[in-house]
């Protein structure tokens, strides 16, 4: 069997808080990689500290593509980031580099890898009836409905979750079909990327809950609210739009339309935060793929760069003496 010819990619993901961005950075240090976001959230431009986007001086000397890419008012989806992410990485495999992509949207790396199942157009009159049914349910009760026929996508959607609970249900109105099994279609062709996944994978849940709690506080503490209170001054922004309706900017705009206390803001932004990471790592744990790592071992980086080594070909002393990216 001929030997596989194929550029060198590296997946480096994990559940929120986890440390992925820090190990990245380190990584990227002592090989030739250069960084890619994938991340739904930090695509927007304008949304900070919310999303924990690595701050000016970080991208500066560890410089991220994909990042501040969109206006918040646009939307951004598993089609439009492979679209995206695909020339990036050719142009850095062709300058005999390797592409890190790192972030914790599972749905991202699977469309990049899998490929794009052929779904149906959105149909207004669905959408519309779907709308006026969640008007007098609620969501949960949507989301309940969806679990009953499609067990699999409501398992990875929140319950809150609008825009995705109904774009489920419409895919089953429209094809009869559940929009799990029609994901799971993809593309038959070989990925063009050899692919070392490495997943960031805690241990003791409690010590990631410990971290989000810590970060929230920390994003209050700089001014999370009033990059909020900034986005919404732009008056075409509302509360239906992706970037707004991610984790902490859907609680955010709830608190500043008067529909909780800071307390409640604090608690249920937090909470939201959790239950992302609880999706992300049931993800993580249906691929079979990567190699875990638990992110709270003092050894990570040693662990994490033995394996990037010999997936390199690399001998430690050539490792460490590759310099940085630019």
């Amino acid at each position: 069997m001929p030997a596989d010819q194929r550029p060198l990619a590296i997946f480096l993901m994990g559940p929120t808080a986890s440390g992925k961005t820090a190990l990245a950075c380190e990584l990227s240090d002592r090989f030739p990689l250069d960084l890619v976001s994938v991340d739904s959230a930090l695509v927007y431009r304008g949304m900070d500290i919310g999303t924990a986007k690595p701050d000016a001086a970080m991208l500066a000397r560890y410089p991220h593509a994909l990042i501040d890419i969109r206006d918040p008012g646009q939307p951004y989806s598993a089609a439009d980031f492979r679209a995206d992410v695909l020339p990036v990485m050719q142009q850095i495999s062709a300058q005999d580099r390797v592409p890190l992509l790192v972030g914790g949207t599972g749905l991202y790396f699977r469309a990049l890898q899998q490929g794009l199942s052929d779904l149906p157009e959105a149909d207004p009159a669905i959408r519309e009836q779907l709308s006026k049914e969640a008007e007098q349910l609620g969501w949960p009760a949507m989301h309940a409905r969806l679990a009953q026929v499609d067990p699999t996508a409501a398992s990875r959607i929140g319950c809150n979750d609008a825009q995705r609970v109904q774009r489920a249900l419409e895919v089953i109105e429209l094809t009869g079909r559940p929009l799990s099994e029609l994901q799971r279609g993809g593309s038959d062709a070989l990925f063009p990327w050899r692919v070392l996944k490495l997943a960031l994978l805690p241990a003791e849940r409690h010590l990631l809950h410990e971290r989000i709690a810590q970060r929230f506080d920390a994003m209050l503490a700089v001014g999370f609210l009033d990059e909020v209170r900034t986005l919404r001054a732009r008056g075409d922004l509302h509360a239906e739009l992706p970037a707004i309706r991610a984790v902490g900017y859907r609680q955010a705009w709830e608190h500043l339309d008067g529909d909780s206390t800071p307390g409640e803001f604090r608690d249920r932004g937090i909470f939201a935060t959790r239950q992302l990471a609880k999706r992300q790592i049931t993800w993580l744990r249906s691929d079979v793929g990567a190699r875990l790592f638990d992110p709270d071992r003092p050894d990570l980086l040693a662990r994490a760069a033995d394996a990037v080594q010999l997936f390199l070909g690399a001998s430690g002393e050539s490792a460490h003496n590759i310099a940085p990216a630019a």
